[in-house]
């Protein structure tokens, strides 16, 4: 079992700065990917950024891409995600994902492919 924590949201003006916390608990060790989804009213569920926890590489949603940047502490077992130059339609609930098993391509797409998730933290971005 993993439980994972979310942090950090809040509310910010079009081309601030956040950055999200996830707090991780358990067995870490069965973690082979995290990373960050994101849900907005009348959207679907996309993945935002992953990072391979073993060798660190990262990977993000079009999207985002430039903008945001995924991190981790393993010290202290936890996931950041720095989110700069913020647009209104970055508003969404933010969730922290573990997955055991590797991801394809079309992870950003899959949210069923990560066992863990978090409670979720709001972030919203006004014009």
């Amino acid at each position: 079992q993993v439980q994972l924590v979310e942090s950090g949201g809040g509310s910010v003006q079009a081309g601030g700065s956040l950055r999200l916390s996830c707090a991780a608990s358990g067995d870490t060790y069965s973690c082979k990917y995290m990373g960050w989804f994101r849900l907005a009213p009348g959207k679907k569920r996309e993945g935002v950024a992953v990072i391979y926890t073993s060798g660190g590489s990262t990977y993000y949603a079009d999207s985002v891409k430039g903008r945001f940047t995924i991190s981790q502490d393993n010290a202290k077992n936890t996931l950041y995600l720095e989110m700069n130059s913020l647009k209104p339609e970055d508003t969404a609930m933010y969730y922290c994902a573990a997955a055991v098993a590797p991801l394809t391509m079309n992870w950003h797409s899959r949210p069923a492919d990560f066992t863990y998730w978090g409670q979720g933290t709001q972030v919203t971005v006004s014009s």
